[in-house]
C-alpha cells in the first residue's frame, strides 16, 4: 500500500536541522564580497549575466522561447514545492451551472444511461462494461510499486478481458463480483483517507452506480499519489534546489539574454541611492576630509530586498529572479501594510489615551483584534481606507470607555474623542507623520533582520512603539528572510556579475570626474 506508510516514509525523508536551514543561515553568494575586493572583481559568476554587454541584441527564435519558458515552468514548479510545504495538486473543479459543467454533466449521465440499458438488455452487452474494467485494471496497475509483482499478478488475472469476453458470450460473467474484487483492491491500495468512499461503494447496490463511483474513488486516488509522491519529493528538492534552480535560470539565460534587464534596474536603483546618501553625508560639515567611502556590494542587495516590502504589485514588474516568490513577497507586504496601521493606531490610543488605561493588556488586545478584522482586505482596491479608520475610531472610543466605566473613571469627553477618531483617519494621508515613524522603524528592524546569519536563532531587538505587533512582525521578518536567503544562494553569481557591473562603472565615473576637475 502506498499510502499506510505513509507518515513514516515522509518523516525519515525530513531534512535535518542543518539541511533545512541552509536556506536561511546561509548567505554564502554574497557574503564574502566584502571581505576581498579580489573576490568580488574575480570572473567567477555565470557566464551570460552581463548587463552591459555591448554586442548587438540576438534574435531569439520561437524554439529558443519555448525552450525557456518550459525551464521557466519546471523551475517554478519545482521551487514551489520545495518551499511551500502546503503545496499539493487538486482537481479542477468546473464552475458551478457553466457551460462547461452543464455539457460535461449532460455527456456523462448519457454514459451511464446508456451503460445501464446495455447491461439491462435481455441478452446484456457487456463490451462497453468490459472496456471500462479493461482501464481499471491500468489505473490500478499504475498505483502499485516496483515490488508488487504478486498484486499486479492477481490483477491482470482477475481482470483479464480476453477471458471476460469468453465468459460473456457465454452469459457466465459476474460483473457484481468483478467490481466486488475492484473494490476490495482499491481499499487495499488507497489512502486512509479514502475508506469512507470505499465503505460507500461496498453499501452500493446499483452495479451502474458502483462503476460510476469507482472512476469518481480512482480520480480522488490518482491524486493522492501525486501529492504523496510530492511530499515524499520536497526533502530531496529541498537539498538540491540551490544547484537546480541555479542551473536551470543560467538555461533561460542562454536562451533569453534580456532575462536580467528587470533585475538589473532593480539593483541599478539601490545603486543610485546609496551613491547620492555617500555624496549628501560628504557635503556635511566636518566630512570634506574623510577618505572616500566605498558602496558595499551586501548593503546595496539588502536595500533592495527591503524595496520589496514596498513594491506595487499590481503595477509594477517583480525581478526576474523573484517571480518564482512573487505571491509569496506580495502577500507578506499586504500583512506588513496592515500591521503598519495597527502599530500606528496602537500608538495613537496609547499617546492619547495611555495614562488613562495604564495596566489593562486586555483592552490593548481587544482593540487590536477589531483593528486587524476591520482591516481584512484592506489591499483590495473597492476597500475605502478612511472609511474604516473612521469606524476603528469610533470603536476604540466605545471599547475605551466601557473600560473606564468597570474602573469608576470618567468617560472620555467628546473633544477627545472627535481628536482620536480624526487621528486614526489622518493615517491614510499622505506624509502622516505617524505613518512614516512606523514605517522608518520597520524598515530599520527587517534591515537588521537581513544582516543576522541566522534569523530564527537570534532575532534583533524591537524598535519602540511595535510591541503591539511584535509576535507578527517577528513571524513576517523570518518568513521574509528566508525567501531573501534562499534567493542569494540561488542567485548570488548573477547578482555579484549586475553589481560588479555597477559598481566598477560608478568608480570609474568617479575617477574621470575627479581627473577633469584637477
Amino acid at each position: 500500500m502506498p499510502f499506510n506508510g505513509e507518515k513514516q516514509c515522509v518523516g525519515e525523508d525530513q531534512p535535518s536541522d542543518s539541511d533545512s536551514s541552509r536556506f536561511s543561515e546561509s548567505m554564502a553568494s554574497l557574503s564574502d564580497y566584502e571581505c576581498s575586493r579580489q573576490s568580488f572583481t574575480s570572473d567567477s559568476s555565470s557566464k551570460s549575466s552581463s548587463p552591459a554587454s555591448t554586442s548587438p541584441p540576438r534574435v531569439v527564435t520561437f524554439d529558443e522561447v519555448m525552450a525557456a519558458a518550459r525551464n521557466l515552468s519546471n523551475m517554478t514548479l519545482a521551487h514551489e514545492i520545495a518551499v511551500n510545504e502546503n503545496f499539493q495538486l487538486k482537481q479542477d473543479a468546473l464552475p458551478e451551472n457553466s457551460l462547461a459543467s452543464r455539457v460535461k454533466h449532460i455527456v456523462h449521465r448519457a454514459f451511464w444511461d446508456v451503460l445501464e440499458s446495455e447491461l439491462n438488455a435481455e441478452p446484456p452487452e457487456y463490451e462497453h462494461a468490459i472496456k471500462l474494467f479493461e482501464e481499471i485494471r491500468e489505473i490500478l496497475l499504475s498505483f502499485l510499486t516496483p515490488g508488487g509483482n504478486r498484486l499486479r499478478n492477481q490483477i491482470c488475472e482477475v481482470l483479464d478481458t480476453d477471458l471476460i469476453r469468453q465468459q460473456a458470450e457465454h452469459s457466465a460473467v459476474d460483473i457484481q463480483g468483478l467490481a466486488n474484487y475492484v473494490i476490495s483492491t482499491m481499499g487495499k491500495l488507497c489512502a486512509p483517507v479514502r475508506d469512507d468512499d470505499i465503505k460507500e461503494l461496498k453499501a452500493t447496490s446499483n452495479i451502474v452506480e458502483v462503476l460510476r463511483q469507482i472512476f469518481h474513488v480512482l480520480d480522488l486516488m490518482k491524486m493522492d499519489m501525486v501529492n504523496f509522491t510530492i511530499r515524499s519529493l520536497r526533502p530531496h528538492l529541498q537539498r538540491q534546489l540551490v544547484d537546480y534552480e541555479r542551473t536551470k535560470f543560467q538555461e533561460i539565460l542562454e536562451e533569453t539574454p534580456s532575462a536580467l534587464d528587470q533585475t538589473t534596474e532593480w539593483i541599478k536603483e539601490s545603486v543610485n541611492e546609496e551613491l547620492l546618501s555617500l555624496s549628501e553625508t560628504a557635503l556635511t560639515p566636518g566630512a570634506e576630509n574623510s577618505s572616500k567611502p566605498s558602496l558595499s556590494p551586501t548593503l546595496v542587495l539588502n536595500n533592495s530586498y527591503l524595496k520589496l516590502l514596498q513594491w506595487d504589485y499590481q503595477k509594477k514588474e517583480l525581478p526576474e529572479t523573484l517571480m518564482t516568490d512573487g505571491a509569496r513577497l506580495q502577500e507578506l507586504t499586504e500583512k506588513l501594510n496592515q500591521l503598519k496601521i495597527i502599530a500606528c493606531l496602537s500608538l495613537i490610543t496609547n499617546n492619547m489615551v495611555g495614562a488613562l488605561t495604564e495596566g489593562l493588556p486586555e483592552l490593548a488586545n481587544r482593540l487590536k483584534r477589531i483593528s486587524a478584522v476591520l482591516l481584512e482586505g484592506m489591499n483590495k482596491e473597492t476597500f475605502n481606507l478612511k472609511e474604516v479608520l473612521n469606524s476603528i475610531g469610533v470603536q476604540t472610543c466605545v471599547e475605551v470607555n466601557k473600560a473606564l466605566v468597570e474602573r469608576g473613571l470618567s468617560t472620555l469627553n467628546a473633544e477627545v474623542q472627535a481628536n482620536l477618531i480624526g487621528q486614526f483617519s489622518s493615517i491614510e494621508e499622505e506624509d502622516n507623520p505617524i505613518w512614516s515613524l512606523i514605517d522608518k522603524r520597520i524598515q530599520l528592524y527587517m534591515k537588521s533582520l537581513l544582516c543576522l546569519p541566522s534569523p530564527q536563532k537570534c532575532m534583533p531587538p524591537m524598535p519602540g512603539g511595535l510591541a503591539v505587533i511584535q509576535q507578527e512582525l517577528e513571524e513576517l521578518g523570518s518568513q521574509f528572510a528566508n525567501i531573501v536567503n534562499l534567493n542569494k544562494q540561488v542567485y548570488g553569481p548573477f547578482y555579484a556579475n549586475i553589481l560588479r557591473k555597477l559598481l566598477f562603472s560608478e568608480e570609474a565615473m568617479g575617477k574621470a570626474d575627479a581627473s577633469s576637475s584637477d
